[in-house]
């Protein structure tokens, strides 16, 4: 496939040269799983694949949680839809697990120490309880499991959300809760691994796909194995080495040339070869022109090249957009080649 058939496909495929979806659960349920170890990153990236999103509009479903975030797929916390997180963790934790390995060994928390901590922060939890991050350190403390350092805590806290006991609460002020999943998480239908292995396979490949298989295997975290038989499973289209689902339909509609994409955001995230980097980039039709940052009320874009008015036009454009996402005391800043 040619490069230009490729990003633009992506972009459809992604929400971002035009969207139909209102409601940022859709979003996440659309992607299947959105990167989301940088909050504020994380909210932007959902509303830019949304029509009329508003921060408080995405905020509202977090702390309402229609949206959930966890740990899963790769050691980095993902938002995630109700009713896929339990499939997702029986499918992807155990990988997750061996990945945090050393760090488990490193802090000495064996079997014994998460049978432990994760019932003191059950019972520290039930009744639908949601408790910050300081008051369960402080039970676990109580407890006799030691948790003073802040990376071994994390740690704690890490298995406790791969093992389906814990997940994302309803934020107080700027402070995250987490709450029991089995009360945060209305039941579910449970999957075959082989079904799930299907249902992540269609999910990746249908919403950022085109991809490789390398791709899937470094967003999704699966074993080489096990990606290829969800790719078996999931019927996909293949073209070189791209591989697509049969479904797929392209749109020439580009309602949103330009975005200011935050840092993180599956556009790059989702690929493991990716032209642009993991902090914040601006594209234009899919490519990267430069990138931007926000200090205090401004923002500040670094573009490498002279743009045309067109290019000009479109990045106010998508400034604006960022601005009337909630950050509305904002101001466009200052625009340097570097």
């Amino acid at each position: 496939m040619h490069t230009s058939d490729v990003l633009r496909q992506r972009l459809h495929n992604q929400k971002l040269s035009s969207s139909e979806i209102e409601n940022p659960a859709d979003v996440v349920r659309w992607l299947g799983a959105v990167q989301a170890q940088d909050y504020g990153a994380a909210k932007w990236a959902l509303a830019l694949r949304m029509r009329n999103a508003t921060h408080a509009l995405v905020e509202e479903a977090f702390n309402e949680g229609r949206i959930i975030r966890t740990h899963l797929l790769r050691p980095t916390w993902h938002f995630v839809a109700p009713e896929d997180v339990r499939w997702l963790l029986e499918l992807t934790a155990p990988q997750v697990n061996r990945r945090s390995g050393s760090g488990y060994r490193r802090f000495e928390l064996d079997a014994a120490v998460f049978k432990r901590s994760n019932k003191v922060l059950t019972n520290a939890l039930r009744g639908g309880k949601h408790l910050t991050r300081a008051t369960l350190k402080a039970a676990l403390n109580k407890s006799g499991v030691t948790a003073d350092d802040g990376v071994r805590l994390a740690h704690i806290l890490l298995r406790a959300e791969l093992d389906g006991v814990v997940c994302s609460g309803p934020r107080i002020g700027k402070q995250f809760t987490y709450a029991l999943l089995e009360e945060r998480v209305p039941p579910a239908k449970p999957l075959s691994r082989d079904e799930a292995l299907a249902k992540l396979t269609r999910s990746y490949f249908t919403s950022h796909g085109p991809a490789t298989l390398q791709d899937f295997i470094w967003w999704s975290g699966l074993t080489t194995a096990d990606a290829r038989s969800g790719i078996e499973m999931a019927d996909l289209v293949a073209e070189k080495t791209y591989l697509r689902t049969r479904s797929t339909s392209i749109s020439n509609r580009i309602e949103n040339p330009c975005h200011l994409l935050p840092a993180f955001d599956e556009y790059f995230v989702a690929y493991k070869n990716r032209e642009g980097g993991l902090g914040p980039t601006i594209i234009i039709n899919g490519r990267v022109v430069g990138t931007w940052k926000r200090d205090s009320v401004t923002i500040n874009v670094n573009i490498p090249r002279d743009l045309n008015k067109s290019e000009q036009r479109a990045i106010e454009k998508a400034t604006g957009r960022y601005i009337e996402f909630g950050h509305k005391e904002a101001q466009k800043g200052s625009q340097k080649r570097f």
